[in-house]
């Protein structure tokens, strides 16, 4: 048979009693970064690089032209070398 009264006071817990308010804050620092606009702009430029690496291997139907035997794998992997400047370069230090 269950009990039907109700407590005349509020039962406070151990969490509901010991937990301070949480403060709403609000941030005012303006958030930075890890990479700046440059370095999207190279990573960018380095993946246009590389696709027109690969469009010059694509090429024509000849095997063993020299484009798409030396220039473009040459082109490709300067835009493999590109892209890992953008990656390493440091942003410009802030004002």
């Amino acid at each position: 048979m269950a009990q039907k009264f109700k407590p005349t006071t509020p039962l406070k817990t151990s969490a509901t009693a010991t937990a301070p308010k949480a403060a709403k804050t609000i941030s005012t620092e303006p958030v930075e970064f890890i990479f700046d606009k440059s370095n999207y702009k190279f990573l960018i430029i380095s993946a246009l690089v590389v696709a027109f690496g690969f469009v010059l291997m694509s090429g024509t139907t000849d095997i063993y032209s020299t484009t798409k035997i030396v220039i473009a794998p040459i082109v490709v992997l300067a835009g493999f070398g590109l892209g890992f400047y953008a990656i390493l370069k440091k942003p410009e230090a802030s004002k």
